[in-house]
């Protein structure tokens, strides 16, 4: 058995069953010949994008696999694994590697190097009789403890090897650990006598399938619940104690409360100091609770430290609550407060979201689109930017991983290969990217991946001709060189794709024209509408 043909079958043995890819790769041949289904991208930055949207839809259990050819294909790579980084998300990246007498070469890239800071684990293969080892190492840091990308570089030489005749390898386990039950107790005493208790809920939630405690925690104490912007969705939105999500942008609701909290309850969450981040306000005493220690006290001081799986920690800690109170709290009062001040709040932005102008507000086209889709039944995603802010704070999940939010790097064009990976993953859903006129400029030829590989994506494009949140800090660029101007007919360039595109410019027409985008998507046809919007830079920044 050659070492690619190991490989391949090592990933079957662990439940892959697509690869996503950019050709020459040995493995991606091999992989098909065992019928594991290979889909080429068109820039290989949103290849990762795609595998990291299936393994966060699928919690890890169809873990993305991404592999590309030596050199310019493991370079174009990089972005890509570094946002997965970022976010915590596992994807395995197989990048062809440069033969071995020449891996070290200066000018040759060499992805185990230059990508460790990267990845959580990054090995070559520089023996054929270790490829079972590698690869079993590499599948249990990526199904173990806080999920990141792990990388294992091929060279080229190496996967035409022979390892012997069979294969010893099986599926890696996967572990959960608890927090010191001692630590529970006392965050359980903290939560109870706390007056004005808030959870802060993160991704780590999503990885543990912690939905049901977190929402029995929550009814319990009759603590409202905000979550972090990769957090969304974990908590249902439109449950009277939801505050919805936090990023740059912000519902008032939800600053409202961390404002006049006491004790603040962190769950899977990071409180990473990012400037697209739920910033907390100080003086409050903080529970936190998280897979990795590293994150403690990073930014947020904390009090009370509960390290370990989130489902884990929260069924610990409804049981440690219930032998203090035997009751759940009334709910009422707190409820009444979250709808008073979002009422407010809202108030403020009911101008933008039903402006009949033209050119079109974006909060217009977004707040039509909520009221048009079956939101439990449909995945969303947002770009960087301006699309990000006017998005997150006002659409409201009801299912989880139903929002695809990010923040902790902000790469234009991610949302692309997100919405695709989903789509794959998730058929049966009405996948939507949105995006603005520069992030198209990234990675949008990928849209004929879309056409091409049968993924009836929706695109909801906003354009205004301009890089818009960039204007304030560029008024002389603008004004005299006008370098801000972007230009395009993206809906003509959906078409010449093979796609469904159409333009939209009056207010009047843009339900109408996501019902016929949804219509297309629904006779296997990747859409694109385009929205042309004003150049609207306002956010809601509290």
């Amino acid at each position: 058995m050659k070492v690619s043909s190991a490989i391949a079958e090592i990933l079957q043995r662990e439940g892959v069953d697509v690869i996503f890819g950019y050709p020459r790769n040995a493995v991606l041949e091999t992989a098909a010949e065992l019928g594991i289904r290979p889909i080429f991208v068109r820039q290989e930055r949103t290849g990762v994008h795609m595998a990291d949207a299936l393994s966060r839809l699928t919690r890890g259990k169809r873990m993305g696999v991404f592999a590309m050819q030596h050199g310019p294909g493991t370079e174009n790579a990089y972005g890509g694994v570094a946002q997965a980084y970022s976010e915590s998300v596992p994807v395995l990246v197989l990048p062809q590697g440069y033969d071995r007498r020449i891996a070290h070469v200066p000018d040759n890239y060499n992805a185990s190097i230059s990508m460790r800071d990267v990845s959580k684990h990054a090995e070559p293969i520089t023996v054929a009789s270790e490829t079972a080892n590698i690869l079993r190492r590499a599948f249990t840091q990526l199904r173990n403890g806080r999920l990141r990308p792990v990388i294992v570089e091929m060279p080229r030489d190496v996967l035409g090897e022979d390892i012997g005749d069979t294969l010893d390898y099986t599926p890696v386990v996967s572990t959960r650990s608890g927090p010191d039950p001692e630590a529970i107790r006392q965050a359980a005493k903290m939560l109870v006598e706390a007056s004005r208790p808030v959870i802060h809920a993160g991704q780590g939630v999503h990885w543990a399938n912690a939905y049901a405690p977190l929402r029995e925690l929550a009814e319990l104490l009759a603590a409202p619940v905000s979550t972090s912007l990769e957090g969304k969705s974990t908590f249902d939105e439109t449950h009277p104690l939801a505050l919805g999500s936090g990023g740059a942008a912000i519902p008032g609701q939800l600053r409202h409360f961390l404002n006049h909290s006491d004790v603040i309850f962190g769950i899977g969450c990071s409180f990473a100091q990012t400037d697209f981040g739920v910033s907390m306000p100080e003086g409050k005493r903080v529970i936190h609770a998280t897979l990795d220690p590293a994150d403690f006290n990073k930014k947020v001081t904390c009090e009370l430290a509960l390290m370990g799986d989130a489902a884990l920690t929260l069924s610990m800690l409804v049981e440690a609550c219930r032998t203090l109170i035997k009751e759940p709290r009334d709910p009422a009062p707190v409820a009444e407060e979250i709808a008073r001040v979002e009422r407010e709040w809202l108030s403020e932005w009911v101008p933008l979201l039903t402006s009949e102008d033209a050119p079109i507000s974006p909060y217009r086209v977004l707040w039509d689109l909520q009221q048009e889709v079956d939101v439990a039944n449909t995945i969303i995603t947002h770009d960087a930017g301006s699309p990000r802010d006017q998005l997150s704070p006002f659409w409201k999940t009801t299912q989880p991983l139903t929002y695809l939010g990010w923040g902790k790097s902000t790469q234009l064009g991610y949302g692309l290969g997100l919405a695709m990976g989903a789509k794959f993953a998730c058929p049966d859903k009405l996948c939507i990217n949105v995006w603005g006129d520069a992030a198209i400029g990234f990675t949008g030829m990928d849209f004929e991946t879309a056409v091409r590989e049968k993924l009836p994506i929706l695109s909801i494009l906003l354009n205004n001709h301009s890089m818009a949140i960039e204007l304030p800090q560029m008024p002389a660029a603008t004004e005299k060189f006008r370098s801000t101007d972007i230009s395009g007919h993206y809906a003509d360039f959906a078409k010449a794709l093979g796609g469904y595109g159409e333009r939209v410019t009056d207010p009047a027409d843009i339900r109408a024209a996501i019902r016929r985008g949804i219509e297309a998507t629904e006779r296997g046809q990747a859409a694109l509408l385009e929205f042309m919007t004003t150049k609207e830079t306002r956010a809601s920044r509290l």
